[in-house]
């Protein structure tokens, strides 16, 4: 009889005991283990690719001397000699007159005089497609022909040119498109000459337009990703940190859960994104290769 009072005894205290042991993890549960960290990993979103580099071809520019003429050289029929060369030498299609071209060929001839320089690239370092830029003509291929001394003809002119392989190719080149020209005649290192400038091009708007909104935004999101993933680290240190059964803990894992949230959201947009403006990438640089 003892003995069973004994054990019964026994029962009661380890009943307890566990009892307050269970209380004691509930309390624990209740006061952070139970509210979970979610788990993070920052996301592969992927990287923008680049539309293919602009291309400009010269050569060096051709000083033929020769004696003062008197004649007057004409920028429109500089304009149709090339345009016969381009149909007599494989038919190419006759380029176009481009007013934005024209204004920047005028503008080198004359930078030429005035600085006393016969470079494509000018000493303050503008070149060929800056200059075209500068005038509004964006371009996916630009070209310059330069050519200084005296001539009888405008014919004499794009024939001097054609001599020169480097300059021929630039006249027969297939992707141009259109063409810019000035003749001018000024003193050059004290002699009197004229200055001839071919400004050919394809303008941009041959090939589908990229979203520059769209690259910016994606370059904002790209940011605002960097902030909240550092966020979310500098979080997860603080809860790692802290005691758990302080009042803060439940808040801080809110806290954090919500960022990884937020994070995963953005993430998930930025990669549609970056796929959507990838194949604007993609079409153009095909329509450009393939020109």
């Amino acid at each position: 009889m003892k003995i069973s009072k004994v054990i019964i005894f026994i029962l009661i205290v380890l009943a307890f005991g566990a009892g307050v042991y269970f209380k004691d993890d509930a309390v624990r549960f209740y006061n952070g283990l139970g509210k979970q960290v979610q788990g993070f990993q920052k996301t592969d979103i992927g990287q923008t690719i680049s539309e293919v580099s602009k291309q400009i071809f010269t050569s060096s520019p051709l000083n033929v001397g020769g004696v003062e003429k008197n004649v007057v050289l004409l920028q429109s029929k500089i304009i149709s000699e090339t345009n016969l060369q381009r149909q007599e030498n494989g038919n190419l299609p006759a380029l176009v007159e481009n007013a934005k071209l024209n204004e920047a060929a005028s503008a080198k001839a004359q930078d030429l005089f005035l600085n006393q320089y016969f470079e494509h690239v000018s000493p303050s370092g503008v070149g060929p497609g800056d200059l075209a830029q500068k005038y509004g003509y964006d371009y996916i291929v630009e070209g310059e022909n330069l050519i200084l001394g005296n001539f009888s003809s405008e014919k004499e002119v794009v024939q001097a040119w054609m001599d020169s392989p480097g300059h021929r190719a630039n006249i027969l080149n297939n992707r141009y498109t259109e063409i810019g020209v000035a003749m001018i005649k000024g003193i050059y290192k004290g002699q009197t000459v004229w200055i001839g400038v071919q400004e050919f091009g394809l303008p941009l708007s041959t090939c589908a337009k990229l979203d520059v909104a769209l690259k910016n935004q994606i370059d904002l999101e790209t940011a605002q990703l960097e902030i909240l993933s550092s966020q979310i680290d500098e979080k997860k240190n603080q809860i790692d940190n802290t005691n758990h059964k302080s009042a803060p803990y439940n808040q801080m894992i809110n806290d954090y859960n919500q960022l990884v949230i937020e994070y995963n959201s953005l993430a998930e947009k930025l990669k549609k994104d970056i796929i959507i403006y990838n194949d604007q990438v993609n079409i153009f640089n095909n329509c450009v290769a393939g020109i």
